[in-house]
């Protein structure tokens, strides 16, 4: 039999197969090939200059970079100067700086976009289908253990969420934060009585509002207390203003300056209170896709005597084990240049965690 009666052999036997298949069924394989066409069809293309046409879904456009999601690929950030053009058939969320946002289907190339009718430059806009905005952040929990010669236990936890919105409505930044730590030494072969060395807590509530896309308006609240510092509670309400020098997903660098004012209770029963300048700052870099160094600093110099003064900075590396699950290294120093009676101007505590991040 030859290639061309083989292949109107098989021809046969399919027809003749469909021909038996019932009404329901037919519609079935019909409806799914409709379906696998239509997905096909609505995939989104992107043409790089070197040639290349790669099919897949666009993410978030901006002057800088394009997300794309190939099937083959994997997640890809592409350099927007290298694309010569790209095409997203779904309507998606267009955001222009200075309007409203327009929803439509887009074609765009390196310099311009182009949705339900209007053309803008890409400079003219914040992105092109944004991601969607919802809280982002960590929990973490550290945890250490010594029995033996020496007699040690710490536990503490610390968690930090965002809500950062950017939209035709709104283009504020919303923080909360909170972190407790517990340690005690003693016992051991010698016999030596247990002291509580660490125990203290804070609690940061923070609201940013943006009056262009790099300089913003702050107010912050935040309250601390330290036991074994004699460090009753510290408030320290304040407002001010910042400047956003970046803001991608590799580096988010913002300045703080204003002012707060401070009040102290020590566990004596005396107080402090006093009007200060702050100055502040946060600086987060993404190493790799699994690898953050991250860095803060706060300094609250009082006004009428700059030498009293509160200072809070941090460095660390948060690390992604999989999936969710995270780990961190971190260093943490605090220095009251007035301390309560009896206690240290410098505490330096050095964590080690695993938590979740969302």
């Amino acid at each position: 039999m030859t290639a061309t009666e083989q292949g109107c052999l098989l021809v046969n036997i399919f027809s003749h197969v469909i021909s038996r298949t019932n009404h329901m069924m037919r519609n079935t394989i019909i409806a799914s090939a409709v379906l696998s066409l239509c997905a096909f069809a609505s995939a989104d293309t992107l043409v790089l200059k070197n040639g290349d046409t790669l099919t897949g879904k666009i993410g978030q456009v901006t002057a800088k970079t394009i997300k794309f999601v190939s099937p083959s690929l994997g997640e890809l950030t592409i350099p927007t100067a290298n694309v010569t053009s790209y095409k997203i058939d779904a309507p998606v969320r267009v955001q222009p700086k200075a309007e409203p946002s327009v929803v439509g289907a887009v074609t765009g190339d390196a310099t311009t976009v182009k949705v339900a009718d209007k053309s803008y430059r890409l400079d003219q806009l914040k992105s092109v289908n944004p991601p969607a905005q919802a809280w982002a952040g960590n929990v973490i929990a550290n945890f250490s253990l010594a029995r033996g010669n020496t007699n040690k236990f710490n536990v503490g936890f610390e968690g930090n969420a965002i809500l950062r919105r950017d939209d035709d409505k709104n283009n504020d930044r919303l923080t909360l934060g909170a972190a407790y730590n517990f340690g005690e030494s003693g016992g051991g072969p010698v016999g030596n009585a247990k002291t509580t060395d660490t125990d203290n807590w804070k609690a940061l509530g923070k609201y940013d509002y943006f009056w262009t896309e790099q300089l913003y308006g702050f107010a912050v609240g935040k309250v601390e207390h330290d036991r074994v510092a004699n460090l009753d509670h510290r408030l320290s309400p304040g407002v001010g203003v910042g400047y956003q020098w970046f803001e991608t997903d590799k580096i988010n660098f913002f300045t703080e300056a204003g002012l707060s004012y401070i009040y102290e209770k020590y566990g004596d029963g005396e107080s402090n209170d006093n009007v200060s300048v702050r100055f502040a700052y946060h600086y987060d870099n993404k190493l790799s896709d699994d690898i953050t160094l991250f860095h803060n600093l706060e300094y609250v110099p009082a006004i009428n005597d700059p030498g009293d003064y509160n200072l809070t900075t941090d460095l660390g590396l948060r690390f992604k084990i999989t999936g969710s699950i995270i780990g961190q290294i971190k260093a943490e120093y605090k220095r009251d240049s007035i301390p309560a009676t009896g206690s240290l101007k410098n505490d330096l505590l050095w964590l080690v965690g695993f938590g979740w991040q969302f």
